[in-house]
């Protein structure tokens, strides 16, 4: 059994399979030795800018229940002591002078 490959461009004879994807779907086209250079060469400035999948921004991990109370706790503790903390991220001396109070 021979197989030829038939150049899926032109009708030519193929030397080569090129798979690629492009917007989540695969393809696969057969292509002469000339067709596979041109294809390559015109796809070239998009994947010299192009990123791999998963490597985008990191996301950040959810909070916990746990991690909630903890954080009401230390607000609770610097109000108490008379430490303004904001309604957002409590900053680190604040978490370490809670732990320095409650011996953790």
């Amino acid at each position: 059994m021979t197989v030829e490959l038939e150049d899926d461009l032109d009708g030519g004879p193929a030397d080569q399979t090129v798979r690629f994807g492009f917007d989540g779907t695969d393809y696969e086209i057969d292509l002469s030795e000339e067709n596979a250079r041109a294809f390559r060469t015109q796809l070239a400035p998009f994947v010299e800018h192009a990123r791999k999948p998963g490597r985008g921004p990191a996301r950040r991990a959810a909070r916990t229940a746990a991690g909630r109370q903890r954080s009401g706790e230390v607000r609770a503790w610097a109000k108490d002591h008379g430490i303004a903390v904001s309604a957002g991220r409590i900053p680190a001396s604040v978490i370490e002078q809670y732990q320095a109070a409650k011996g953790t």
